[in-house]
């Protein structure tokens, strides 16, 4: 904790096995994201797209809290947080071409479920909170970030967040869709890194695909047939599958293009 006040409010990162960890610290602030914060993260998921060896992207926060939004304090100054910067950092996470991941305990409001909810996945410790809470200071949410949470939970509960400010907990995120999975104190962590084992098992070819059709993005059905065929990563999946072993499955995002709607 000591060293994270000294080094000051960032985004950390590490890489291992496959996967990324994007780690958001601020712990005086409850790990509020600054102007610079949001600035760095989009050339931060860029430089790990381009790194061959990430799969998976896990997003999360230092300490006991995810993250509790925009540094407020930075609203006081006169050029005020750019309105762009959050979409911006938003947009670049969910164009990340693999699956993301974010790892919430403690509070998860108003950007840090901005950028929660462009993540493909979000596992919760019990006892977390989300809110969105624009309207507690009289900003307007952003469209595209507002079509994207319609999008993950619906307009009614899309509509309740917005509307109120209000906080919800952990089993109510879970009813909604805002949250994926519920772990007992103490567990998120080996569930992830769990979870994340799996992905990295799958294939990288079926996760492109089915990221890119997910983000509204239905015209390329020729080229991701081209690309399964091309592969042989389909051959490879039977044969594993009957002699009962794990696939070496082939295709790799370095191997064609793959682009993923951010908006």
């Amino acid at each position: 904790m000591e060293q994270a006040r000294q080094e000051g409010p960032r985004l950390g990162h590490t890489v291992a096995d496959g996967v990324a960890t994007v780690v958001i610290s601020n712990p005086a602030k409850r790990n509020a994201m600054t102007a610079a914060m949001w600035e760095a993260l989009p050339p931060l998921v860029e430089r790990l797209t381009a790194d061959r060896t990430v799969r998976v992207l896990v997003l999360t926060g230092a300490g006991d809290t995810f993250c509790a939004g925009a540094d407020i304090s930075s609203l006081r100054e006169p050029e005020g947080l750019p309105p762009t910067l959050a979409v911006d950092a938003e947009n670049a996470l969910a164009a990340f071409p693999g699956p993301t991941l974010a790892a919430v305990r403690g509070y998860c409001v108003g950007g840090g479920s901005q950028l929660a909810a462009a993540c493909d996945l979000r596992f919760a410790e019990e006892g977390a909170s989300f809110g969105i809470t624009p309207a507690k200071l009289g900003i307007v949410y952003a469209a595209s970030s507002t079509r994207r949470l319609v999008s993950l939970i619906g307009p009614a509960a899309t509509k309740y967040l917005l509307f109120s400010g209000e906080l919800i907990d952990a089993e109510r995120a879970l009813r909604v869709g805002l949250v994926d999975e519920v772990l007992p104190a103490g567990e998120l962590d080996a569930r992830v890194d769990a979870f994340v084992r799996i992905l990295t098992a799958r294939s990288q070819l079926t996760q492109a695909a089915a990221k890119e059709f997910a983000s509204g993005r239905t015209d390329r059905d020729a080229y991701w047939a081209d690309q399964s065929r091309r592969s042989g990563d389909t051959a490879e999946g039977v044969a594993a599958f009957l002699e009962r072993r794990a696939p070496r499955f082939g295709w790799t995002a370095g191997s064609a293009g793959t682009t993923v709607d951010g908006g």
